[in-house]
């Protein structure tokens, strides 16, 4: 008979079972890049003053479905599929029970993405991706909009559970770095969405079905962004998965250390949720000093990314170095550069430097006057999200999809992946390049500013918008290229065995203390400090609520 501790050990295979549960959701994913990449085009096409769109369809319309499908479903249904391949092969075969509970949140999650979709493209939820009050999407959108994340957690349950099973029979062992990776991200996304969670079901819900007259504006975008926020974090840490634990295995290395790699998923943690009012900062209602306060705190973020940033490279000059690197970077020409698993989401890591300074001025006080509710905001997302997270998935796509289908990539596919994100890098610079820049001359964000009050400098704006529309062109057709690789690795690339990297720790890393993986010391931590940051702000906003709302609160 099969022992607990026998069915736990490490694999280095995904379960053939388990691969039909992360493909299922990575079809999703690549669905919603079409789909939302798409109506991404439309909108810089619409903005360039060249083109009008179709069939009586509106700017706010496509700019929603773009925002929901690329910043919500692609990404959360790219890193549920990539987290369920992760703890397989890390820390054992999902058991039945598992396994069943990942295809019901699936289908729940799946459900709730059709309904929502669906109540958009008929132009009943132009609510965009943010969908703040007073803006009202049909109650259908919202109730689909609740089951993905209740679907979400549903999946993420079952990974706490065979993460429990894996601690269970290996007491006072550190678990696998991955599948630890795996628990901290999903601790931060049911932490996070609750907040959001909350906003639909107990307010937007009962208002859009009529239930109540009013929305409490100030409580509904502060429970979003109590969301939004660490949204962005949901997104990046599966992107320092693979950078932290497959890239060196790729590059021929070791990881650098797995103790600093899991201090810095903790760091993340703690500093990515009670950091929402950095995104109201021009918002009456809520007192100067909590937002300075969470702005601190969003500040401290810079620690746990400048630790990545050394253990990276680190990792990559340790290499360079062993295949013989000279001088003080001569091991930069020893790395890779013709792999693209290596390639690909090293340009994301490269976009993330100017991303994160980008990051810096969104959340400084006075630097965000400038900027808020510009364009700007827009292409700093698209350097963060679409160019560091998406570039980095879309690198580690040519190895898990191959790992999930018994396939391999071919050295053409390989080629085409490096010109793709080539490609990728082009149209990004020159789209989200302008974004920048008239966003600094004052352009709004969220307009297609085809009635934007005839200000004079809305002329200066068109070439800015002329290249927006140029480098979108160019990102959709680094969209068709990515899809038309993803199909080869699916379904034609030649049969055979891909591995899925997963690096060894360096011998000379210190050991990992296990009070790193005390879960009890950081989730009282992380609760403390969203209770220090959110309790007397969110009982302000009740107490002073404006007159007549008292009766629509939900407490």
């Amino acid at each position: 008979m099969t022992t607990i501790k026998e069915k736990a050990k490490e694999f280095t295979k995904v379960d053939r079972r388990d691969g039909k549960l992360a493909l299922a959701h990575i079809y999703v994913a690549f669905i919603a890049l079409f789909i939302g990449g798409l109506c991404g085009l439309l909108q810089v096409l619409v903005r360039s003053g060249k083109f009008t769109l179709p069939w009586g369809i509106g700017y706010y319309q496509v700019l929603t479905v773009h925002g929901v499908l690329l910043g919500l479903i692609l990404t959360t249904y790219f890193i549920l599929g990539f987290q369920i391949a992760a703890m397989s092969r890390t820390s054992g075969t999902f058991t039945n029970k598992q396994r069943s509970l990942g295809w019901i949140g699936f289908w729940i999650m799946t459900t709730g993405t059709i309904a929502a979709a669906t109540m958009v493209l008929l132009n009943e939820a132009s609510v965009l991706y943010t969908f703040y009050a007073p803006l009202q999407a049909h109650w259908i959108f919202y109730v689909g909009m609740a089951l993905v994340v209740v679907g979400s957690w549903i999946v993420g349950l079952a990974k706490i559970m065979k993460y429990r099973e894996w601690r269970k029979v290996h007491p006072g062992e550190s678990s696998p770095l991955l599948s630890f990776m795996v628990i901290v991200n999903m601790a931060m996304w049911i932490i996070c969405s609750l907040g959001v969670a909350v906003e639909v079901v107990f307010q937007l819900i009962p208002w859009s079905l009529g239930w109540v007259d009013k929305v409490d504006v100030l409580l509904s975008r502060t429970l979003f962004w109590y969301f939004g926020h660490p949204l962005v974090y949901f997104w990046l840490l599966p992107a320092y998965m693979v950078w932290y634990v497959v890239i060196p295995k790729i590059i021929g290395g070791k990881i650098f250390s797995d103790a600093l790699a899991r201090l810095s998923f903790m760091l993340f943690l703690l500093f990515s949720i009670p950091v929402g009012f950095h995104h109201q900062l021009t918002e009456p209602g809520i007192e100067s000093f909590w937002k300075f306060l969470q702005v601190v705190l969003t500040m401290m973020v810079v620690i746990p990314s400048l630790l990545t940033a050394f253990s990276m490279f680190a990792t990559f000059e340790l290499r360079g170095r062993q295949l013989g690197g000279k001088g003080l970077f001569g091991w930069v020409k020893k790395l890779p550069w013709k792999d693209a698993r290596f390639a690909v989401p090293f340009i994301g890591m490269a976009a993330f430097i100017p991303a994160g300074a980008g990051g810096i001025i969104n959340a400084s006080h006075q630097m965000n006057q400038l900027i808020h509710n510009t364009i700007w905001v827009t292409g700093h997302f698209h350097l963060t999200v679409a160019t560091t997270v998406v570039l980095t998935f879309f690198g580690a796509s040519y190895w898990l999809l191959p790992h999930l289908t018994g396939r391999v990539l071919t050295k053409q596919m390989n080629k085409l992946a490096i010109i793709q994100a080539i490609v990728w890098t082009v149209g990004m610079s020159i789209m989200s390049g302008a974004m920048h820049i008239v966003g600094l001359m004052g352009a709004p964000r969220r307009s297609d500013f085809s009635t934007y009050g005839g200000a004079e400098q809305a002329t200066d704006w068109i070439p800015y918008q002329i290249a927006q529309a140029v480098g979108g062109t160019i990102l959709f057709v680094g969209i068709i290229l990515i899809l038309y690789i993803v199909v080869n690795l699916l379904f034609f690339a030649p049969k055979g065995e891909t591995e899925f990297p997963v690096g060894e720790v360096s011998e000379n890393a210190e050991k990992t203390p296990m009070w790193l993986e005390n879960w009890k010391i950081w989730l009282t931590i992380c609760i403390a400090l969203i209770l220090f940051a959110y309790t007397v702000p969110v009982i302000d906003m009740i107490q002073n609520a404006p007159p007549g709302s008292k009766g629509y609160k939900f407490w």
